[in-house]
């Protein structure tokens, strides 16, 4: 939460609360020296200088009903939860506990199967190579690996990546655990920028969950990886980033995809636990793209939280999508041929 500014700041103060949650919310903090208060100022003053549109103010007035229904929905919720939403049209986040770390159930794969990609540019084979898929790599959970005879026994890793993604399988997420190393795997999340996501154990090891040996992340981390895939920002080829994506949005179910159409395409993992709810996920609304992570714990129905917040994002963008710089909604086909449009 934004702390309210100063007494006697007027109309400007209205105008600086109103963009410290969407245009800047990691800039405000309840604390700030004169130096750093004065480095917000700057910003603020360097954003809003000469007047504000009406259309503008339009769409602030829809940026704020956007970040107070997260709020509320995050306020209701009987455990703790946060999440980060890029546009990354605009720029603009809306953002709520996003920097608290939660445990991440499956999400986790997401920097897994990036590894395997950032790997292969140097080591194009690895792709191809196939693994024996012995006991110690067998464990329980989502998947079904874990129970054939044989025919899975030795699969190239892009084919585990394509389990661990689409069937959430934790076998296939251990072999890939096991050729590409926990380190190299941390150290590519801190490369992008997610210097908090942490794979500390493989799938389905309780003993080492009560140990307090948690694979982490926070709302941001996830969404500043998102981004990336979105942008292509990866140490990868654009070509291994497209497949990246593609893998990420073979069509699967979940509380993230539910309010969306189908025709929409979604990146994401999502993943669940008892007590915990999280998904990492990048929405392909033509026009209007967007990033949105959300994770929850010490709850019981996370994946509500998860539904409910993807609604009200998917219904904000929506509207954003192919409409005029007044609001009009207008033929996507006719609005990319209108030079700016």
């Amino acid at each position: 939460m934004c702390s309210p500014p100063p007494a006697g700041w007027g109309t400007f103060s209205t105008k600086l609360k109103r963009l410290c949650h969407v245009r800047f919310p990691h800039l405000w903090r309840k604390s700030m020296r004169p130096r750093e208060l004065a480095g917000v100022l700057a910003v603020v003053l360097a954003t809003t200088a000469g007047p504000i549109s009406g259309q503008e103010e339009h769409l602030e007035i829809l940026r704020g009903k956007l970040q107070v229904e997260l709020e509320e929905i995050v306020a209701a919720y009987e455990g703790v939860a946060g999440l980060h939403v890029v546009d990354l049209t605009s720029g603009d986040r809306f953002t709520v506990n996003d920097d608290l770390i939660f445990p991440q159930a499956s999400s986790i794969k997401i920097p897994i199967l990036l590894e395997l990609f950032r790997r292969a540019e140097s080591d194009p084979e690895i792709l191809r190579k196939r693994v024996v898929m012995g006991d110690d790599v067998r464990t329980g959970g989502s998947g079904v690996l874990r129970v054939l005879t044989d025919g899975g026994s030795a699969l190239s890793l892009e084919d585990y990546a394509i389990y661990m993604v689409v069937h959430s399988d934790n076998t296939a997420t251990n072999v890939l655990i096991d050729e590409l190393g926990m380190d190299a795997i941390n150290q590519l999340s801190a490369r992008l920028g997610a210097p908090r996501t942490k794979l500390q154990r493989k799938m389905i090891r309780p003993e080492e969950s009560a140990r307090g040996n948690e694979n982490l992340s926070t709302p941001i981390d996830a969404a500043t990886i998102m981004a990336k895939i979105a942008s292509c920002d990866l140490p990868m080829s654009h070509s291994a980033c497209g497949r990246v994506r593609e893998i990420l949005e073979i069509y699967k179910g979940g509380p993230v995809r539910a309010p969306v159409p189908r025709e929409i395409p979604i990146a994401f993992k999502p993943g669940g636990i008892t007590g915990v709810a999280t998904v990492w996920a990048l929405v392909g609304l033509p026009d209007r793209p967007y990033v949105l992570s959300v994770m929850s714990n010490y709850g019981g129905n996370g994946g509500a939280v998860v539904e409910a917040v993807s609604a009200v994002t998917y219904d904000y963008f929506s509207r954003l999508s192919g409409v005029t710089d007044y609001g009009t909604r207008v033929p996507l086909e006719i609005k990319r041929r209108i030079p700016g449009g």
